[in-house]
């Protein structure tokens, strides 16, 4: 449930600072983008952090050489949180992301369905978790993929009759 925090608290913040003229958060997608780059990042700290034996003991037994996993998924999401915030390589990150999250789906479900714990916390039940990979893979593609710059993102641009900006330049003599 943290990661869902994380994810509402960070999108709110940046839409608060969008709103009173913070230039990379004036809509809702682009809010969105850092909130799941932070949630990201926060959640690829568990890879790396003293959570790092339950983060191995949620990688269900077919997967070869668990460590390896968490460690390469843990890199991916760091790289995916950077690639969202970029907005030459957002789509592929968006793209890398929900693959990810994808291919972690199993080992949630593993997770739920073996009682495997988060710093000694009851496991967050299947249906709870499947939801919320839901909800991330949603929010992803929808702030990633499929939102269009809003108006109020691009170049502020005078369209008022007769200033200057609307005018073409006078040939030079």
């Amino acid at each position: 449930m943290a990661p869902l925090i994380v994810l509402v608290v960070v999108t709110l913040v940046a839409r608060l600072i969008g709103h009173v003229g913070g230039a990379h958060a004036r809509d809702w997608a682009a809010s969105t983008r850092i909130g799941l780059a932070v949630m990201f990042c926060f959640t690829a700290a568990a890879h790396f952090s003293s959570m790092r034996a339950d983060m191995v003991a949620m990688v269900p037994p077919f997967v070869p050489n668990p460590e390896f996993m968490v460690t390469f998924t843990g890199i991916c999401e760091i790289l995916g949180a950077i690639g969202l915030l970029v907005p030459r390589t957002r789509r592929l990150a968006a793209v890398g992301l929900i693959l990810l999250l994808l291919s972690v789906l199993p080992a949630n479900i593993y997770a739920a369905q073996a009682g495997v714990t988060l710093r000694g916390a009851q496991p967050t039940p299947m249906i709870p978790r499947i939801a919320l990979q839901a909800l991330f893979i949603g929010l992803v593609w929808w702030s990633g993929l499929s939102s269009r710059r809003s108006p109020s993102a691009s170049t502020p641009r005078d369209t008022h009759r007769g200033s200057r900006s609307s005018r073409r330049p006078r040939p030079s003599r």
